[in-house]
């Protein structure tokens, strides 16, 4: 009777066991799925955040589950966005999960991180106002330009002046339509033939100049070693002047005419034999007299030399002397 209670005891517990494990499986499954649900939403259910309000004119693109930055650092999400009233403005709900305290006049820009990615919320802190924002207030708000719309600003001015010139190129085809008639485009014609036949001329003439130059390129080979060798004995003849001691040969040359400039001025101020000969008018005198003396004394000699040379074979005696007439 006792084995009988026994066993019947421990299957009802075994059996309720099972079914309170059952009941805890699906309830943590249900949890699971809530808070898995909530996570892909945005929503952190084991969290405690803060919530602001923000109205824009245009959210330009941003989306719910956004992400919002606080100087680069990821603080929190878009939780909601909606109209706030019928004049089409947009309330979004931002929830924050951080500690960082800032003033309530501080900002919430939206802004573009980069072409890729979308739009993101920027939250710029306002140091100079003391009150503290606290969850429940209401943030002011703007869009800032981003990449691809400063891009675009800068690409309507050129979109602009591309347009003008495409009407500029398009009146420029019309006036070139307008001038080519049929007598210039006749003209224009025959032009394209000339240079064609032109260019044939030169294909053949190119031809002609490669078969010369063949045939002669034994003989261009000789006179391109000669040239090489006149340029190398060119080249030995120009070292051994630049070996030749051309600067000592300037200076003695420069000294000797040195020399020669002293032997001139000392000639001109009269010093010397030469310098006297050529200052000294009374040597000039006194030597030009005696030039002319003995001019007469060997005018003399030649019509008398008896009077100079005494021989005398027949003792005849010599011609008294008589002076020569003066010239």
């Amino acid at each position: 009777m006792g084995d009988l209670y026994y066993f019947c005891t421990k299957f009802f517990i075994l059996k309720l066991t099972r079914e309170i494990k059952t009941a805890i499986l699906a309830i943590t499954s249900i949890l699971l799925f809530i808070y898995g649900y909530s996570f892909l939403k945005g929503n952190d259910l084991f969290e405690t955040h803060k919530t602001f309000f923000v109205e824009y004119d245009n959210v330009d693109g941003l989306s719910k589950s956004a992400p919002i930055t606080l100087n680069g650092l990821m603080i929190g999400k878009v939780n909601k966005i909606s109209f706030a009233n019928l004049q089409g403005k947009i309330l979004v709900e931002i929830r924050l999960d951080t500690d960082f305290e800032f003033s309530k006049k501080s900002q919430a820009v939206i802004y573009e991180p980069g072409f890729i990615g979308g739009k993101q919320i920027m939250i710029v802190p306002d140091i100079t106002d003391q009150t503290k924002a606290v969850s429940g207030d209401t943030l002011s708000g703007y869009i800032r330009g981003g990449m691809t719309e400063n891009v675009m600003k800068k690409l309507e001015p050129l979109q602009e002046k591309v347009e003008l010139m495409m009407v500029d190129a398009g009146l420029l085809l019309k006036n070139v339509n307008s001038i080519l008639d049929e007598s210039t485009k006749k003209s224009l014609k025959n032009s394209i033939i000339e240079v064609e036949q032109t260019l044939t001329h030169f294909k053949e003439l190119s031809i002609e100049l490669k078969v010369i130059l063949n045939d002669n390129k034994t003989h261009l080979n000789h006179s391109l070693a000669n040239l090489d060798k006149t340029t190398a004995n060119f080249s030995k003849i120009s070292d051994s002047l630049a070996q030749a001691p051309i600067g000592k040969t300037i200076r003695t040359l420069d000294a000797t005419l040195q020399k020669a400039d002293l032997l001139l001025a000392d000639i001109q101020a009269g010093k010397g034999s030469l310098g006297k000969l050529a200052k000294d008018e009374a040597l000039y005198t006194n030597f030009t007299k005696t030039t002319k003396e003995l001019e007469l004394l060997l005018q003399d000699l030649r019509l008398n030399p008896t009077r100079y040379i005494n021989v005398s074979l027949f003792g005849k005696k010599n011609k008294p002397y008589a002076a020569p007439a003066a010239q």
